[in-house]
Formats: structure tokens, C-alpha cells, sequence
């Protein structure tokens, strides 16, 4: 009778064991730590230091003191110029701006748009009004233009809001 008990109790401990090994990657796959739902974006700053191709826009939002406000709630939209952007400036005036926080602070929030505007929504807009005070022209005729830039890429989502991606410097009028 024992050794039928131990049989009995070693069959189910085997049983218990399989159903765990079966049931272990449904509960690895649910608590990966990305929630499918909704899965959750680093903030517009962090996004773009990431994405490797917006140093001179870091150190920029750096230099102007604009990093904690871009790491806010929000929501902004950032029409963000690539490295190659900035390089198209020359570097005297470029270095000039970076060491003009108060001009640097213009150009950086000519930039920004209250509120997030996906690439379906820029396209229906002919303007949009800047967090620095002036509008932006958009024109969607051939391509997606703002203020002459060329938007090369849209919508990269930050938890704050949206990035979308130009060539070209914005100067606001100054």
C-alpha cells in the first residue's frame, strides 16, 4: 500500500510539474514588462537622444535650459532637424546661437507646437501657431513642407507627444 501511495504522490508531483512547465511561457509572455495594450514611449527628450540623429538638438535644448520643460506633460508636437540640419548652418553662426540662450530659446520653440499633431492631421493644416509666438506655413502640396522644410519623417511617439522629423534649421523672425 506505501509504495502504491509513493507512486501515486510522485505521479502527481510529475503531473503538477508538467502543468507548470506548460503554463510557464503563457505567464513569461504576460508579465514581459511591455503592456500590450498600451505600450509606453520614453518622453519627446529622451526620444530624441535615442534616436541618435538629434545630438546638435539635444545639446541645443541643453544649452537653452529647455530640457525639463520638453520633459513635461505636454502634449508638444517637435518639428525636430536632424544633425545634418544643423550642420547645413554655418559653424560661427551656429556656435553664436548655441552661446545666445535667449535667441537659442526662439529658434528651439519656433520649433514646437502645442498639442499632438499626428502627419494625418499637418497635412489638413496650412499654418500652426508655435509655442515662441509665431506660425509655422505648412504646405502639403507636394510633399509635407513647414516653412520650407522638408518633413522626412513623422509620427515617432513620445509620451509627451510627437516628433516629427525635418532638414532644415527653422528661423523665426527675429
Amino acid at each position: 500500500m506505501y509504495a502504491l501511495t509513493t507512486q501515486i504522490r510522485y505521479t502527481l508531483i510529475a503531473l503538477f510539474s508538467l502543468g507548470l512547465l506548460a503554463l510557464a511561457p503563457v505567464h513569461a509572455h504576460n508579465h514581459s514588462g511591455e503592456n500590450k495594450e498600451k505600450k509606453e514611449y520614453a518622453d519627446i527628450v529622451d526620444t530624441a537622444v535615442a534616436a541618435g540623429s538629434f545630438n546638435t538638438l539635444v545639446t541645443a535644448v541643453e544649452a537653452a535650459g529647455l530640457v525639463d520643460t520638453l520633459k513635461g506633460d505636454g502634449p508638444f508636437t517637435v518639428f525636430a532637424p536632424t544633425d545634418e540640419a544643423f550642420a547645413a548652418i554655418p559653424a560661427d553662426d551656429l556656435e553664436a546661437l548655441l552661446n545666445d540662450q535667449e535667441a537659442l530659446t526662439a529658434v528651439l520653440t519656433y520649433h514646437v507646437v502645442a498639442g499632438k499633431v499626428m502627419a494625418e492631421d499637418v497635412v489638413g493644416l496650412s499654418s500652426a501657431e508655435t509655442v515662441q509666438g509665431q506660425s509655422l506655413t505648412i504646405d502639403s502640396s507636394d510633399g509635407v513642407k513647414v516653412d520650407g522644410a522638408n518633413v522626412v519623417k513623422t509620427d515617432i511617439k513620445a509620451s509627451n507627444g510627437v516628433i516629427h522629423v525635418i532638414d532644415t534649421v527653422l528661423m523665426p523672425e527675429m
